[in-house]
């Protein structure tokens, strides 16, 4: 049996998906394996509304690659596992459900490259950090870094980031908008937990979320027109769903609404 690398589990609504190699729980392709079985579980998965991507243990989220295990690959097989990398995140990011990283700790390399492909990135109090250091190994960030980083902050801005190759504080990420919140003092893990469920039924009508995300995501990189288009028919799904029919009638009947993500 293959160690395992990553931990699935699903509580109230919400799929935690826990990289599990400690203590820096770098990434190796067998990981990107078990992540991207995850990934499909936590999709087809009809109970689930939220999934939440971390790292084990509370030294770091990720450090990116396994660098003996790059030290030892072919060129050939580090191209198809950068790929691979690739077509797994795109399938996080291409999944109509909310994915919040929780940054229990350090957060760089392809460990931001994951991070970044999640939706919202919440970092506990003093984590440690955040960043894109690849230039020092001689190579660029190959997990989407260089694309994702550039989306978030700017083609300047992620260009300095990067061939300076600094890491910053989760404070300093957060300034950036890199992180979208820091959550101070004891008890991170419930809370994050309790920020997860904020979107997920009765309090959210969790498949607008997902369409919202959809819209954004495959609008972003196409013409107005088309993204225009996109929009309607995704409202046009939702306004078929359960959740469209409570939420309008909440909203004339003056109360709040009981989603059920439907």
């Amino acid at each position: 049996m293959p160690p395992e690398l990553i931990k699935y589990r699903v509580e109230e609504g919400v799929a935690v998906i826990e990289l599990h190699n400690p203590p820096a729980n770098a990434y190796s392709y067998e990981m990107f394996r078990q992540l991207d079985d995850a990934i499909l579980q936590a999709r087809m998965d009809d109970g689930v509304h939220v999934v939440v991507v971390t790292g084990a243990g509370d030294r770091f989220f990720c450090a990116g690659a396994d660098i003996a295990m790059l030290q030892k690959a072919t060129p050939e097989f580090k191209y198809y596992f950068c790929l691979h990398a690739n077509e797994t995140l795109l399938r996080l990011e291409h999944t109509p459900k909310l994915v919040i990283a929780a940054l229990n700790g350090h957060c760089v390399g392809g460990g931001f490259e994951i991070a970044m492909a999640c939706d919202l990135r919440v970092a506990r109090e003093s984590a440690g950090k955040v960043g894109l250091p690849e230039v020092a190994l001689g190579v660029l960030p190959g997990t989407g870094g260089t694309q994702r980083l550039a989306r978030l902050v700017g083609r300047a801005r992620a260009l300095e980031l990067m061939v300076k190759g600094d890491t910053m504080s989760v404070y300093d990420a957060h300034a950036a908008g890199l992180v979208h919140q820091i959550v101070s003092g004891p008890g991170f893990w419930p809370q994050l937990m309790s920020l997860a469920r904020s979107y997920c039924p009765p309090a959210k009508a969790a498949r607008a979320v997902g369409a919202i995300k959809r819209a954004v995501h495959s609008g972003a990189d196409l013409s107005l027109d088309a993204g225009l288009a996109l929009e309607r028919e995704l409202q046009q799904r939702l306004f078929t769903s359960e959740d469209a029919r409570e939420g309008l009638a909440a909203f004339a009947a003056k109360r709040e609404p009981e989603f059920k993500g439907r």
